[in-house]
């Protein structure tokens, strides 16, 4: 059957939903900020999204196999149109924190989306559907952030509601061009495990699997932490404003797309996964590590330059190294708990990152994330040299 239509309007819904959230990233910490926020206020403020989400995504997923995709994705974004209105109509702190909550309580829009994908793939072809995603974040990230720093100059409320008007065509979009896949089930049976305690205790104590795991939450929490305090940094340490912020985070989302999009499989073939990843590594940590002591704006773009490069390498490589580790039967297993790893990272990331931005002076910002990427290069080093020795004892029984 050929769903090209269908691809067609999940995709188009995708890169609305991203251009609206993109919108916002630029001028959140500063609109905040503006209503009396300190940092750690902000990184709470970012922090309180991601718990909700985290709570209510698996549970929005679950309801979509039995409810079906199409309501659930419209209560999905009927609840991020609500959180852009108000976000847009706050003045007071309690009014940003609410449009948070409202959006990371129901607006689970990418789960569902996902999983409509899923619906309409065959297997053969579902990786190939689920770069879609990829493709909509990519172009999303292109255009969003600076728009919505650009617009931040005429008041923070402006870019909100332009979100909340791109949410609301993703609204008229499912209602009207998106048809059901999945058949309502009568007896429903719901179950609310959001946190799999098991399948966790299972793959760390997977001597194989573990250390992949730990530089995988490693690399997600050092993004975490500097990406989401980024802007309150660069407005200490720069004097950066919004509109800047919005044109730095859209040459970031540039760099990621064409690295992943035209350049990573070339780099593969050329140099091997295993030194990418480290390449990937050691350029995070050295635009951290420079972000700390730099003072003049136009440096900020070489931080960014490393630290981008870096990340656009290693998420997919890091993902992919640890799928390979798995069975065919696993891999949603293993999945689970990387994504979960990654729920983790963006509850705490920027807890640590406010705090630190508080209390420190702001280039700590670089310092702290940079320690984190190192934790993660070691344990990519003790692997490789655990592989490397068991390597060299397999050979030399096989030679006496």
């Amino acid at each position: 059957m050929d769903y090209k239509k269908e691809y067609f309007t999940i995709f188009t819904i995708m890169v609305t939903e991203v251009l609206g959230f993109s919108l916002i990233l630029p001028f959140l910490p500063f609109y905040a900020q503006d209503l009396g926020a300190s940092p750690f206020v902000v990184g709470l403020l970012l922090t309180c999204f991601s718990f909700f989400q985290f709570l209510s995504a698996p549970i929005m997923g679950r309801l979509s196999d039995h409810y079906g995709r199409k309501p659930l994705l419209f209560f999905s974004q009927l609840s991020t149109f609500i959180s852009f209105l108000v976000l847009g109509f706050s003045n007071s702190l309690w009014m940003i924190f609410l449009s948070r909550i409202i959006d990371g309580l129901l607006g689970s829009n990418f789960t569902i989306a996902q999983a409509y994908l899923s619906d309409i793939s065959s297997k053969k072809n579902r990786s190939k559907a689920f770069g879609l995603s990829g493709a909509a974040f990519g172009i999303g990230f292109l255009i969003g952030p600076a728009t919505g720093g650009f617009l931040s100059q005429y008041g923070y409320g402006v870019p909100a509601f332009i979100a909340a008007g791109m949410s609301f065509i993703t609204i008229l979009t499912t209602i009207f061009l998106l048809p059901e896949t999945v058949k309502r089930k009568k007896d429903v049976k719901i179950n609310l495990k959001i946190f799999h305690f098991n399948d966790f205790k299972k793959y760390f104590s997977n001597k194989k699997i573990s250390p992949k795991l730990g530089t995988f939450f490693s690399y997600i929490l050092t993004h975490v932490i500097w990406v989401s305090l980024s802007a309150l940094y660069a407005e200490r340490q720069l004097g950066f404003n919004a509109q800047d912020m919005g044109f730095y985070l859209t040459y970031v989302g540039l760099i990621s797309v064409i690295l992943r999009g035209f350049l990573l499989g070339r780099l593969i073939d050329f140099f091997g996964e295993k030194k990418l990843q480290f390449f990937g590594a050691a350029s995070m940590i050295l635009g951290l590590l420079a972000a700390s002591i730099i003072k003049e704006p136009w440096m900020f773009l070489v931080v960014m330059t490393f630290f981008a490069s870096g990340s656009g390498l290693l998420r997919p490589l890091l993902i992919g190294s640890v799928s390979r580790l798995g069975s065919e039967k696993e891999q949603g297993a293993l999945m689970g708990v990387t994504n979960s790893l990654g729920s983790l990272a963006q509850i705490f990331g920027p807890m640590i990152g406010g705090a630190v931005i508080n209390y420190l002076f702001p280039g700590c910002l670089g310092l702290v994330a940079g320690f984190v990427m190192v934790i993660g290069l070691v344990m990519m080093a003790r692997e490789e040299k655990r592989k490397n020795n068991k390597r060299v004892n397999k050979e030399s029984v096989q030679y006496y």
